[in-house]
């Protein structure tokens, strides 16, 4: 890994794993039925405060985007088939939560599938796969920014959670107490 990568316009960029990931979003959000599309991105119930917090995040994410677009990919190397296995494991996972989150009564918190094992596997999984990009480009800097984006992010998560816990109310503080926030965390 460089700290900083040699930035270049070129087709074997990690812009084609951008576009990969984007373009299974947005096949997904077109399939999907407006309601679903429109739980996943309502923030009504989110405070100035955190709607601030969260927009934190936006510079790094840009830098990440940049980074991500003009910077070849590192094909041939042990550290691009890593970053490989990790963006195609959480690009997988992604479709999946977004599957789950798809399949929950709009009446009720999401808990089927990887929902069982996680509050938040949508996040989790674009985690591993945003990572797998910075290593498939081997740059310190792509993979510093995503994690300060990750970071930011967890503004997110928590506003969420409070929105959660208003609109579900004590069956969501029972699956908060069963279920950690991250696979692995509490």
């Amino acid at each position: 890994m460089e700290l900083w990568p040699t930035l270049q316009l070129g087709w074997l960029n990690g812009w084609i794993l951008l576009a990969v990931f984007y373009g299974v979003f947005a096949l997904l959000l077109w399939i999907f039925p407006r309601d679903v599309v429109a739980r996943l991105y309502d923030r009504s119930g989110w405070s100035p405060q955190e709607r601030r917090l969260v927009a934190m995040r936006l510079p790094f994410a840009l830098i990440t985007f940049a980074l991500l677009i003009l910077t070849p990919l590192k094909v041939g190397t042990p550290l691009f088939a890593l970053g490989i296995a990790l963006f195609a494991l959480g690009l997988l996972g992604f479709v999946v939560a977004m599957v789950n989150f798809r399949d929950t009564p709009p009446d009720q918190p999401a808990a089927l599938g990887l929902y069982r094992h996680s509050r938040n596997p949508q996040v989790v999984s674009l985690i591993v796969a945003s990572l797998g990009m910075c290593l498939a480009i081997g740059s310190w800097a792509a993979f510093l920014t995503q994690v300060s984006t990750m970071a930011f992010g967890h503004a997110r998560i928590l506003a969420e959670e409070g929105t959660c816990l208003r609109q579900y109310g004590e069956s969501y503080r029972a699956y908060m107490r069963r279920v950690p926030r991250y696979f692995l965390f509490i």
